[in-house]
């Protein structure tokens, strides 16, 4: 997938399979790919049902297998996954570490070809980096506590060490929980106000000491106050749309989407 295809071709190939994955709708360069599963594709059952891609031992593994094989045939190399633990750290991912352990992450960067920048979520949100150069990519796992703490600043940095401009990046926001189902308490709110006054307007009181979150409009405030001011993306809500995401808060026992991004070749 190359040129000014990339996209098209992902779409018009899962439209063939007859999937419903997202191909994000953003300015990205022609050669980027971007790709965001829901939980229909693949073959778990139960509350993991059916395109589970979570970690072995939450499923079966011949099934997890299989659902990584069934997205493998979209994707140009397999995809580099993260041991996500909800921090700030940012993975440099080249072809030379293709066979290491998953680092231990919550973002990735890379500017080298066909090398998948991948996250798993199941109400955090997933954010994708590109820049309008097509320097490099990059993917930021953003639940609450990885988002106030810094992930998304961190990888814009991690980016821009990369060789891409601040000013030349753009972030798409994927599926996540949405503002009036994210119930949170005083610890959460306190964590994103303490330092930015303007963040309490992305919470709306709940009952006592309970306040809705708003993670889209939090997530674009730290990417604004971080140069990255073309963002697009969001309106889906994972705990909602029951039919085409999973979701922890509503299933504690549940499965997990991927996003992923990509620099194709020439």
């Amino acid at each position: 997938m190359t040129g000014q295809t990339t996209a098209r071709v992902l779409v018009s190939r899962l439209h063939a399979s007859g999937l419903d994955w997202i191909v994000p709708d953003w300015p990205a360069p022609a050669r980027v790919g971007a790709l965001v599963t829901t939980r229909r594709g693949g073959v778990s059952a139960g509350p993991l049902a059916a395109m589970n891609l979570g970690r072995t031992g939450r499923d079966e593994a011949s099934a997890l297998a299989e659902n990584r094989r069934r997205l493998a045939v979209f994707l140009p190399s397999p995809p580099r996954w993260l041991d996500q633990v909800h921090g700030t750290a940012v993975a440099t991912l080249t072809r030379d570490s293709a066979n290491l352990p998953a680092p231990v992450a919550d973002a990735a960067v890379t500017c080298e070809r066909d090398v998948v920048c991948a996250i798993l979520t199941a109400d955090c949100l997933p954010v994708l980096f590109a820049d309008r150069a097509g320097v490099a990519v990059g993917i930021a796992h953003a639940g609450w506590r990885g988002l106030a703490a810094g992930v998304l600043e961190a990888t814009v940095a991690a980016l821009s060490a990369l060789g891409a401009r601040r000013e030349d990046l753009v972030a798409w926001l994927g599926p996540a929980i949405g503002p009036t189902r994210f119930e949170v308490g005083a610890d959460v709110r306190d964590a994103f106000c303490a330092n930015d006054d303007g963040a309490t307007a992305c919470f709306a009181s709940h009952g006592q000491a309970k306040w809705h979150a708003d993670l889209y409009e939090l997530a674009r405030r730290r990417l604004t106050r971080s140069g990255v001011t073309q963002v697009s993306g969001s309106g889906c809500c994972t705990f909602t749309d029951e039919a085409h995401f999973f979701s922890h808060r509503r299933d504690p026992r549940t499965g997990r989407m991927a996003a992923l991004v990509w620099l194709a070749r020439d």
